[in-house]
């Protein structure tokens, strides 16, 4: 497989699936689809705030990873294990992130803080 190819395959899935979160956002909590940790589920109004913030930070850190593995890519044409990292790192970042917002902004029975 072609380098490029694998980073589109997975830097770009992952911006891609960024993009679609950011326009089609879950409207209520499933168990399908949306940003879901046990503190995102407690109510709808941290669904609600844990959802727009997870697709913001998701949207920005899988676009910097994409570009990152693209220019890695174009220097480097035999890589490896690097967009694979870009692409775990941009989805921690985006979770860690996410989570310290909701600390942030809500106590542990889901009320604003």
């Amino acid at each position: 497989m072609s380098p490029f190819v694998y980073v589109l395959s997975i830097n770009g899935l992952l911006f891609l699936l960024s993009i679609i979160f950011y326009f089609f956002p879950p409207k209520k909590i499933n168990a399908l689809y949306g940003y879901r940790t046990q503190k995102a589920i407690l109510n709808e109004d941290i669904w609600e705030f844990a959802n727009s913030f997870f697709t913001k930070q998701f949207v920005k850190f899988s676009a910097i990873s994409f570009v990152f593995a693209l220019l890695l890519v174009y220097l480097k044409p035999l890589i490896s294990w690097q967009p694979m990292a870009l692409m775990i790192l941009s989805l921690a970042v985006s979770v860690i992130k996410t989570e310290q917002a909701l600390n942030k902004n809500f106590d542990d029975e889901g009320k604003r803080k």
